[in-house]
């Protein structure tokens, strides 16, 4: 006589399993998970999931979307002192770099006396000059102005005509200089500063700072030069290469462009145009190392925020 199978191992208390399962308590909120779901994510709208968006301001400290701090303050120093080359710096004359040759060559006197051993320190209450000028440390301060036409970018002019100093006068008590030039034609974004290694990093080549430009043309722009402007070509004083360049006016007005470079040399916009036969009639800068003139009438000024700073200084570095 046969006899009936054996029902499977298990298979009888499948049901069982299932309805204990869907039985579970949720597990309360605050409760440590188990080790297999530490790497878990937590689902969208946690309480848990970072903020998204720009850097948020916690107390005296910035964070970023890492949670990460997005500038360690430096410790301040027990003794007050500073080193020469960040307070010649700090003056707003050079970058440290800079004042490291100025001090090695023996022109830097502290109270009267030469020093020229990098590293050295001083007090802010020190009397430290270059040649017969006095240095004053300075707290750094940082002014965007929207220039406009017929205003010449240095601090005087011989011919007395106007100066974007002129503009920027009650910006700040700190001595603040531009940084780079714009033509006296050229309108747009300039920055004014008395932080010297900034000024340095901005203007110099190698740590490619870029510029976007929108160009007013005297005729309509053919699109092979825009080809060549774009692959790149050369110029009396060596070889240029746009980063990008297109049609920038409505209705694709042909006689407008749009460029965007790294290069910070002498009318490096107009000389590109006029390489090719063309008039630049209107030269706007809309945007500099990041920063634009968005809510910024012209010939307005404000102060960069503690943020725009940082952002800045980590776009060029």
């Amino acid at each position: 006589m046969k006899k009936n199978k054996p029902t499977p191992k298990g298979r009888a208390e499948r049901p069982t399993q299932k309805a204990n399962s869907e039985e579970r308590t949720p597990r309360s909120r605050g409760t440590k998970p188990a080790s297999s779901d530490r790497g878990a994510k937590p689902a969208s709208g946690g309480r848990s999931a970072r903020p998204s968006g720009p850097t948020s301001y916690k107390g005296k400290r910035f964070t970023s979307n890492k949670g990460k701090p997005a500038h360690k303050p430096q410790a301040p120093n027990p003794d007050g002192l500073v080193r020469l080359n960040r307070y010649i710096a700090s003056s707003g004359i050079c970058s440290r770099r800079e004042a490291d040759t100025l001090i090695s060559s023996g022109i830097v006197t502290v109270n009267g006396k030469i020093v020229s051993a990098l590293g050295s320190k001083v007090a802010p209450t020190d009397i430290v000059k270059i040649g017969d000028d006095r240095l004053k440390m300075e707290k750094q301060q940082y002014v965007l102005l929207n220039k406009p036409k017929d205003f010449i970018t240095t601090s005087k002019d011989p011919q007395n005509r106007r100066t974007v100093m002129e503009l920027v006068r009650r910006a700040s008590k700190e001595r603040i200089m531009p940084v780079g030039r714009l033509d006296r034609a050229t309108t747009g974004v300039l920055l004014f500063t008395n932080d010297g290694d900034l000024t340095k990093k901005m203007t110099h080549p190698s740590h490619g700072c870029e510029k976007l430009y929108h160009v007013f043309l005297h005729k309509p722009i053919l699109a092979e030069h825009l080809d060549q402007i774009r692959n790149g070509f050369d110029l009396d004083d060596g070889h240029i290469q746009a980063d990008e360049v297109s049609f920038a006016g409505k209705n694709k007005d042909k006689k407008q462009v749009g460029i965007k470079l790294h290069s910070g040399r002498n009318r490096i916009v107009r000389r590109i145009f006029e390489h090719f036969g063309y008039k630049v009639v209107k030269l706007d800068r809309v945007m500099f190392g990041g920063l634009t003139k968005k809510d910024l009438s012209r010939g307005q000024w404000r102060h960069l925020s503690e943020l725009e700073v940082r952002s800045l200084k980590n776009s060029i570095t």
